[in-house]
């Protein structure tokens, strides 16, 4: 009786350490996401201000604005590369913390020196493309590091969630204030705002909490190999290869961006601002979703969730179709984020629990090369098919994105059943034995 009162009382003691541990891990999380994402140079946040300096100050063409963001995010097309760089190179001997304090610090500078100079397309491309670069360090940090921890804790679904959420808040918050920002504040002001904000994130890499960091880089899945040891176990990685290709599909939405822009303000005649007003309201229908799933991910498998998710994904983009006003879009945007509110962080969770030991911030920038690629792509793709019809170009678009969503369904069929076996907080035998294979792998090659 004695022994089986301990062993409870044990239990319980470790449910409430290892509930107290999630609370300080999403507290760490909670600031350095929002302020990554608020002043990442792809946000709503200044992707559409920088949009706007475009279209309205340098006069470019829909096409135009489309080659600009395309040629900006060149970095993001090679994250692979910053993510391996993540996993082998620790700076200052801080591993990802390093990163977040000399990336953010250079980044802010960049954003210094635009403020001070005169507004040219070459200058503002010029330091775009060097924030693009610092950011995809900070990115490779902060994904890789969420990924190491979701694994190691059991928790890549609630980690997911919180993850999605708090970067959504800001892109809602961005694109609001994008409209304003646009229309009330000079590119001088714009700049220097970012700038402190990189500040701010530069400031967050000198807090080191326990709950995050404390053997952190010690345990397996933290363990890898040299450069040629983890690009042959990447390779070697079965499980990698579907979340790349679910999300390079699932990001393809041609009309989403630049030719959704032309249309609300030169079609419809709608203000600049009902653009940046319609992604907020978008990024902020997600996050009930989010919430949602955060609570789903512990009741059901991630093969349930996923598949669910991709289902009601299908059809987000067909209301799009049908709107006549600006207003229109205001209303439809809210149907539009809910329904792809499960997808998303279900694509994320699967991503994290692909990750092969040490090579946490590859993977996840694998992910997100390919997400900025198809949204760049689909996006310059989208604009040429709306400036060849004006009449229907846009309709075409969203057929488009309906169709390609809808092969991803059979994609699913790729995953390996193990990975998408349980729920979050389950350690799968499957899953378990993956991890220690790997782990054993990268210490051979070592």
């Amino acid at each position: 009786m004695a022994l089986a009162a301990a062993s409870r009382d044990a239990s319980v003691d470790s449910v409430s350490n290892a509930s107290a541990d999630a609370g300080r891990i999403f507290l760490y999380f909670a600031p350095l996401t929002l302020l990554v994402y608020l002043v990442s140079p792809s946000s709503y946040f200044l992707d559409i201000t920088t949009s706007y300096m475009l279209k309205n100050q340098l006069h470019a063409t829909a096409t135009q604005v489309s080659i600009f963001r395309l040629l900006t995010a060149v970095p993001i097309y090679f994250s692979f590369v910053f993510g391996l760089t993540r996993d082998l190179w620790n700076p200052l001997r801080l591993r990802d913390r390093g990163y977040f304090i000399i990336f953010a610090a250079a980044a802010a500078a960049v954003f210094a020196w635009m403020a001070l100079t005169q507004l040219t397309w070459w200058g503002l491309f010029g330091g775009m493309l060097l924030v693009m670069l610092s950011f995809r360090f900070i990115l490779a940090a902060h994904q890789g590091l969420i990924a190491l921890i979701g694994q190691e804790r059991l928790m890549s679904g609630r980690l997911s969630a919180v993850w999605q959420i708090l970067q959504n808040l800001p892109v809602a918050a961005g694109a609001f204030a994008s409209g304003w920002v646009a229309v009330n504040l000079p590119p001088s002001r714009t700049f220097m705002i970012a700038a402190a904000l990189s500040l701010a994130i530069a400031a967050l890499g000198f807090w080191k909490p326990r709950a995050v960091f404390n053997h952190t880089y010690d345990r397996p899945q933290a363990k890898g190999s040299d450069l040629v040891g983890d690009l042959r176990r990447l390779l070697k990685h079965r499980a990698v290869w579907p979340p790349v290709l679910i999300m390079l599909m699932f990001q393809f939405a041609p009309g989403a961006n630049t030719p959704l822009q032309y249309y609300l303000s030169n079609t419809l005649h709608a203000s600049d601002e009902i653009y940046g007003f319609y992604n907020a309201i978008f990024a902020a229908s997600f996050i009930p979703m989010f919430f949602a799933y955060g609570w789903l991910c512990k009741h059901f498998s991630l093969k349930t969730l996923l598949w669910w998710g991709m289902a009601l994904t299908v059809p987000q983009m067909i209301p799009l179709a049908l709107i006549h006003s600006g207003t229109q879009a205001l209303w439809l945007a809210v149907p539009i984020g809910m329904m792809g509110g499960i997808a998303v962080p279900a694509i994320y969770d699967l991503s994290i629990r692909s990750c092969p030991p040490g090579l946490q911030g590859t993977l996840m920038m694998m992910v997100a090369s390919v997400y900025e690629l198809s949204y760049r792509g689909g996006d310059l793709l989208g604009s040429r098919i709306y400036m060849a019809s004006p009449q229907h170009g846009f309709l075409y678009c969203v057929i488009a994105t309906t169709v390609v969503y809808a092969l991803i369904l059979p994609v699913l069929l790729l995953i390996p059943k193990a990975v998408i076996a349980t729920a979050d907080g389950e350690a799968g035998s499957a899953i378990e034995g993956e991890m220690t294979a790997g782990t054993g792998n990268a210490n051979a090659v070592a």
